[in-house]
């Protein structure tokens, strides 16, 4: 996947917006654990027609790999699409933290090219464990009410499992469900392997 298709497609992803066109994702087979991903007994919107779960496997402690998903201020140094990142609040990220973040998103048939403003809310946070946020997503004619995020953490045999689960609601999200799948699913997989490279560099 060249890096122009890639930056788009988890730009959709990251701000949670719905940009319209094609696009054939190239989606990891389905997660067979049915059950849904929560943190501290909260998960994704349980009701939503837009959902995607997937994992990976990373090679370097649960410490690194918690330390690079939480600084969120340095989203921007393994995430092209990320192009700014503010701390509403100080301190580390914990219950209640606010970061708002910037990404573009390429135009299409039905949209122009806009910036994404993206304002999540940490809701959940047990260290090296779990994460859940929530946001919405705002954009030039692009908009999404709001989507959830959990992430779990877990040491596998020496290496570390991190499994994410996210969902979409909003009319723009709802009115095409599988479209609207494939491009969250595509740009899902694109963070992990971004996370997972981010990782195992620093370990």
């Amino acid at each position: 996947m060249n890096v122009t298709r890639r930056a788009a497609l988890l730009a959709i992803a990251l701000t949670a917006g719905i940009l319209g066109g094609t696009v054939t994702p190239a989606l990891a087979d389905p997660v067979t654990d049915p059950a849904p991903l929560t943190c501290l007994g909260d998960g994704t919107a349980p009701d939503a027609a837009v959902r995607y779960r997937t994992e990976t496997v990373i090679d370097a402690p649960l410490s690194t790999v918690w330390q690079v998903q939480t600084d969120v201020q340095g989203w921007p140094s393994w995430q092209q699409p990320v192009t700014s990142m503010e701390l509403l609040d100080e301190g580390p990220l914990r219950d209640g933290s606010r970061f708002r973040w910037t990404t573009p998103a390429p135009a299409t048939p039905t949209t122009p090219a806009s910036t994404m403003v993206i304002t999540s809310t940490v809701h959940q946070v047990l260290d090296r464990s779990c994460i859940r946020w929530s946001g919405p997503a705002l954009g030039e004619g692009v908009r999404i009410d709001n989507g959830i995020h959990v992430w779990n953490f877990d040491e596998v045999d020496g290496k570390v499992r991190v499994r994410t689960e996210e969902t979409w609601t909003g009319a723009q999200a709802e009115a095409d469900p599988a479209l609207s799948t494939g491009l969250l699913g595509a740009g899902l997989e694109a963070w992990l392997a971004d996370l997972k490279a981010a990782a195992e560099a620093r370990s």
